[in-house]
């Protein structure tokens, strides 16, 4: 997704129009109409302010992210096939309210999938608060972990929602969830920087323009 899709989705999801994002950026209506069709980006100064106001960061807005990932149509590859099963796990495990194992942990809600010579597991603990680590295994070799650390900023958070938006992680972003996803009044953001190998990244998720949940990861291919 390049920077005048990112800006459309974004000022349509905090309910703005050309105009009123202008007003609030001290710009003109024709600038923003100018961003948001590509035919000229903002200076530093606005893209600062777009990312200010629109609660991402600088990186997120002039990164294309469909780079995130470096995967070949013409070659499947180890990490091609590390990252299908990931995601294929993923749609099998907590995001799709299956495959709950015994737990590993005291108090800890565990996860489970396997598919040929890989196995994938998820375990956490806590609720409202809580913290967590997802590994992906090939013949009793750990190839690739992810750690995790979030929690519930507003009762009004819906788990069903982000289990949702989590489902929709495809081969651009694998790490979580999808960039941007929205449904109803419920919006979810996914900011990544580094690659498969090596990354670290924040997602959050707004009920209209409050931020009701929040969560940091980082991970990526072990050795």
């Amino acid at each position: 997704m390049i920077f005048s899709e990112k800006l459309q989705i974004l000022r349509k999801n905090r309910g703005l129009t050309q105009e009123a994002l202008a007003e609030k950026l001290n710009v003109s209506r024709q600038a923003v109409a100018k961003w948001e069709s590509g035919q000229v980006y903002p200076d530093i100064f606005n893209l600062i302010q777009i990312s200010t106001l629109m609660n991402v960061s600088v990186d997120y807005l002039v990164k294309d992210q469909d780079c995130a990932v470096n995967i070949s149509n013409e070659r499947i590859t180890d990490l091609d096939e590390l990252i299908s099963f990931r995601l294929e796990a993923n749609v099998n495990t907590y995001a799709a309210f299956m495959n709950e194992v015994e737990s590993t942990r005291p108090a800890s809600h565990d996860f489970r999938y396997e598919k040929g010579d890989y196995v994938y597991h998820d375990t956490y603990v806590g609720g409202e608060q809580f913290a967590g680590e997802e590994s992906v295994c090939k013949k009793g070799t750990a190839l690739y972990a992810m750690n995790y650390l979030g929690r519930v900023l507003d009762d009004r958070f819906s788990g069903d929602f982000l289990k949702e938006a989590l489902r929709h992680a495809d081969k651009k972003m694998p790490y979580r969830g999808p960039e941007i996803y929205q449904s109803g009044e419920f919006t979810y953001k996914c900011s990544v920087t580094g690659d498969f190998n090596w990354f670290q990244g924040f997602e959050e998720i707004y009920l209209n323009e409050t931020k009701v949940y929040e969560c940091v990861f980082h991970g990526g291919t072990l050795r």
